[in-house]
């Protein structure tokens, strides 16, 4: 329940990476008005409110942060409204035809929206799905299954380099890649980072469309942001739509397959809707850069997403394009 009662202890709930098989949500509680009682006004009707994959791991602890966040990092929305003009005070006058058109400030909101439209349009092609297929032990006999994961990815280079999560690809026995327009090419990984969650694997291709990669480090609290990929690796190409909810996040998830916890810091929180499935698309800004890689998604709470901030993959960026690590 929110605010939390500063005497009761915090109890982090639990949740996923953006891997593959989705949790029901649980439904609300239904809160039932209290009577209106009858008073000597005229007769009147009360006014009422109207009304997967191989790596499929699981966020099993949440460190909660102080609330202290710059205010140059709050409300800050790309392609911002200018701040309201004041109003007046007096009937205005006739407007001369030398004197520029007043500009509604609706206007804007308009604008940002049929810019994120096209910015949707030219950022597809740079997400993939990957179909990773592999083995899995089971039990205490050792017995090995075949497992079967999907994730998304982020075309680096025309020339076939992509970056996506670890957990997508890691123990993989073959991969496959599939492009927005449905051509498919076998994959091979080229690096696994030892540091995050993140993994830089390549195609035999020439002509793809390369992201454009943002700069992590000017994110603010409050902006656009934008999420593509492959949820339950069913609905490829799927776009939704939040904001940056808040930045330094750490979490810690659990991998079904091993059962070990690691530790993922430095997170960027989002309520852009990210499912099972989207583990290695990008996060995007207005612009249609990319900002971040989503990996991890809360089972227990709606809006509650992570990625990683690019810059965390700019060894592997280097890596793929031949320039400087910075």
């Amino acid at each position: 329940m929110y605010p939390p009662d500063p005497a009761d202890p915090i109890v982090p709930e639990p949740l996923r990476p953006a891997s593959f098989t989705a949790s029901p949500y649980e439904s609300s509680p239904v809160v039932e008005a209290a009577p209106v009682l009858p008073t000597a006004a005229p007769d009147r009707a009360p006014s009422g409110s109207s009304g997967g994959p191989r790596r499929m791991r699981s966020v099993v602890a949440v460190s909660l942060l102080s609330a202290v966040i710059a205010s140059s990092a709050t409300a800050a929305l790309v392609g911002g409204l200018a701040g309201p003009a004041a109003a007046p005070t007096s009937p205005v006058a006739a407007v001369p035809s030398a004197s520029p058109a007043v500009v509604p400030a609706t206007t804007k909101q308009t604008v940002e929206a049929s810019d994120l439209t096209a910015m949707v349009a030219a950022a597809t092609p740079s997400v993939v799905t990957i179909t990773a297929d592999g083995l899995t032990t089971r039990g205490f006999s050792g017995q090995q299954f075949p497992t079967t994961g999907v994730g998304s990815g982020v075309i680096l280079t025309a020339d076939g380099y992509i970056l996506t999560n670890k957990h997508v690809v890691e123990g993989s026995q073959t991969l496959t890649v599939k492009l927005s327009d449905g051509t498919e090419y076998p994959a091979t990984i080229v690096t696994e980072s030892k540091d995050t969650d993140l993994a830089l694997i390549k195609v035999d291709a020439t002509g793809l469309t390369a992201a454009k990669i943002g700069d992590s480090s000017t994110i603010k609290v409050g902006q656009t942001a934008v999420a593509i990929g492959s949820p339950l690796g069913t609905y490829t190409e799927t776009v939704t739509r939040g904001i940056v909810s808040a930045l330094g996040r750490t979490i810690t998830v659990n991998d079904e397959s091993t059962g070990q916890p690691e530790t993922l810091t430095g997170l960027i929180q989002t309520d852009a809707a990210i499912n099972p499935g989207n583990s290695g698309g990008p996060l995007l800004d207005a612009s249609g850069a990319v900002i971040g890689i989503n990996t991890a998604v809360s089972s227990n709470a709606e809006g509650l997403g992570f990625a990683i901030p690019i810059s965390a993959a700019a060894s592997l960026i280097a890596q793929a394009t031949g320039g400087p690590v910075s």
